[in-house]
């Protein structure tokens, strides 16, 4: 078969198969066809689109993404060949795959305030933190179902815990974290029908810094949370004491000041963890059990929580703001921070501090970035730049470019496998749908 498209006559042709893991009806004719040499991946896309008309007349185009020998195809194939040293001299096999872009951008859910903190680990809520000291839940865009009300400063991050069936309830409990020197932990019934926003009061409050808390994650178990702070220091605070209904373990009690007198507890580290000479930034608690943070001290390190000692301590040369542990098989480290380069380290690699990815298009400080919790290839990222950018770790250009915002992106993450979640200095809360992964 020849494909011509929108090329002149007397441009080289190769011989291309392509070939796809996808499932019906995505699968085209496995035949080689003669393709124009300069084609590029919109032109590729046209290709395969064609296939699959010809073989099914309700076919809908969409576009598609294209690896050779396991890497992204990001120039015109002639180029990519060249860059690679690949013969163009036999039949190229071409796998394609959906291509990552999101379908449809929802409307924005506003806020009060610059929108610093998103947590979209439950598929049935997304979580947001906000300048304004409120945490908010959403069980739908634009639908706020509660509203945390207590702390008296900005909230810098948010954490889902974990869901417990007791009784047929569904009570999820939530860490917050602030500028107010404090994290506080919620919990509230997920199934709650409710037609206007219901307040939510403090379970307990963790006392302990000494200066504004800029990060909180959760123990995958969902037993313990741990914090980090402009105070140079990372908290680890055991939660699953609040879950009893006398609070017999409280530390000690007061009365909130409220009408009804309802009484809070508070609660104490169990241990802090020491080494960092700046702000810790960011921390992220790994499937493998071990702490990892990254402060403005230029430094990447890792914890054992058991020990308190630190078991990584990579110098990176810049301030950093973010982190998060993914990839293959949870291992890989991607941290942004005072410049616009998105970095990606294989700690695995002993005596070298040398990053194995770098991805360079943002244009200011990265804010954000969040590994895919299905995909070793995958990653999103924020930047200042008001833009969020998705990633595949096969080709150095993004997948994706999503502009929803008109200021600052402030935070990210991925929301139910296939949505981008974001939250931005424009007080508004974006999600983008439909991204094939």
């Amino acid at each position: 078969m020849d494909f011509d498209g929108d090329v002149e006559e007397n441009t080289r042709r190769m011989q291309v198969r392509f070939v796809t893991r996808l499932r019906p009806p995505y699968k085209a004719p496995t035949t080689s066809i003669a393709i124009p040499a300069n084609i590029t991946r919109m032109g590729l896309s046209a290709v395969v689109n064609n296939l699959l008309k010809a073989g099914n007349s309700d076919w809908t185009p969409e576009p598609f993404d294209f690896l050779i020998d396991g890497e992204l195809i990001r120039m015109s194939l002639e180029e990519f060949l060249l860059a690679k040293g690949i013969s163009a001299e036999k039949v190229l096999e071409i796998e394609y795959i959906k291509a990552m872009a999101p379908r449809k951008e929802e409307e924005p859910s506003l806020h009060d305030d610059w929108v610093s903190a998103v947590d979209g680990s439950n598929p049935g809520l997304i979580l947001t933190g906000c300048y304004d000291g409120l945490g908010r839940v959403w069980k739908a865009v634009g639908m706020c179902t509660h509203i945390l009300e207590g702390h008296t400063d900005a909230i810098t991050s948010v954490a889902i815990i974990n869901s417990k069936v007791v009784g047929g309830v569904t009570d999820l409990p939530v860490a917050t974290a602030s500028k107010d020197r404090t994290l506080r932990l919620w919990k509230f019934d997920i199934g709650d029908a409710v037609n206007q926003p219901t307040k939510i009061r403090t379970c307990k409050i963790l006392r302990g810094h000494n200066a504004s808390v800029q990060s909180v994650v959760a123990q995958p178990s969902g037993d313990m949370v741990c914090s980090s702070s402009w105070d140079c220091t990372i908290k680890l605070w055991r939660i699953n004491d609040y879950d009893v209904e006398d609070d017999q373990v409280a530390i000690k009690k007061r009365k909130t000041g409220k009408a009804d007198n309802e009484l809070q507890t508070e609660g104490e580290a169990v241990t802090t963890l020491v080494g960092h000479t700046q702000c810790v930034s960011a921390v992220v608690w790994s499937q493998h059990e071990t702490v990892y943070s990254v402060s403005w001290d230029h430094t990447i390190r890792s914890w054992n929580p058991e020990t308190g000692k630190d078991t990584l301590n990579m110098f990176c040369g810049k301030v950093l703001n973010c982190i998060d542990v993914g990839g293959e098989s949870s291992s890989l480290i991607a941290a942004g921070g005072a410049d616009p380069i998105l970095r990606v380290w294989d700690p695995r690699k002993p005596g070298s501090s040398a990053p194995i990815y770098q991805f360079s298009s943002h244009t200011s400080w990265i804010s954000a970035c969040k590994w895919h919790n299905t995909s070793w290839f995958h990653l999103l990222s924020s930047s200042y730049d008001g833009k969020v950018m998705l990633w595949d770790l096969r080709t150095a250009w993004p997948l994706a470019v999503i502009d929803s915002h008109k200021d600052k992106v402030l935070c990210s993450d991925w929301w139910k496998g296939d949505s981008v979640i974001s939250g931005g200095a424009d007080s508004k809360l974006c999600v983008s749908t439909g991204v094939s992964v």
